[in-house]
């Protein structure tokens, strides 16, 4: 199945507080008035200037193994290679903001209007970020409108718990984006840039579960895996 998702604007609107985390800033109470106008100007701006936009297709554990193929990594040595096969479904997906909101950040970032151009990509990172999860969240919906109830999705994507970059060849061969405007460069970065990619993969919520003791563990600064356990372990 192959799915062209509009989200509403609504939907792709990331929570004040989940942009105040990422920047590792207080709460809205305690910040100082002037940087609380920045943020709520520039969440105004991404809410205005915003085109959410996926695609969606299902794939088997065999399609996607030959996604992974040409990258010549040990699936061993992948987080995800050692989940996507225990799967009950799975799907590759590509999400967009649009062309609209990154050539505002590049205008304001070339006008020297850094503390409002940083502000906005912060915000719009936060953004892309919450497509994948949308995205997630409708896969589990239609799972358990099949009876696959208590089924619990997460993406995985390039550039992240092994999973090289490079990945994004053939990812975007097999799912073939163009159709929402989103590209792919020499250097395996998306146009427009505030875009996610990778595999949405659902199962039990125990299949999501692994030790993180990969050599790229080491290097890890953020340990995300320990937050997104956490949020498919506890019910909705």
């Amino acid at each position: 199945m192959r799915e062209i998702v509009s989200f509403t604007k609504a939907e792709a609107q990331p929570r004040l507080s989940a942009v105040l985390e990422a920047q590792g800033l207080p709460e809205a109470d305690a910040l100082a008035p002037r940087l609380r106008r920045l943020i709520d100007e520039a969440m105004a701006t991404y809410a205005a200037l915003i085109e959410p936009r996926a695609a969606l297709e299902d794939v088997t554990a065999d399609a996607f193994a030959a996604v992974l193929a040409p990258l010549g990594v040990s699936e061993g040595d992948l987080a995800l290679g050692r989940v996507y096969p225990r799967a009950e479904a799975l799907a590759l997906f590509v999400a967009t903001l649009g062309e609209a909101l990154p050539e505002r950040i590049r205008r304001l970032f070339a006008e020297d209007s850094l503390a409002e151009g940083y502000m906005l990509d912060s915000v719009a990172s936060v953004g892309a970020d919450l497509l994948s999860d949308r995205l997630a969240e409708r896969f589990e919906a239609r799972l358990a409108a099949e009876g696959k109830v208590g089924t619990r999705a997460l993406p995985y994507s390039p550039g992240y718990c092994g999973w090289p970059t490079a990945g994004q060849r053939p990812l975007f061969a097999a799912l073939q984006p163009g159709e929402i405007g989103v590209t792919l460069n020499a250097s395996c970065l998306m146009t427009p840039i505030k875009s996610v990619s990778g595999l949405l993969v659902a199962g039990a919520r125990e299949l999501h579960r692994f030790r993180p003791d990969f050599p790229f563990c080491d290097d890890c600064q953020t340990r995300e895996c320990s937050r997104r356990l956490a949020s498919v372990l506890k019910p909705h």
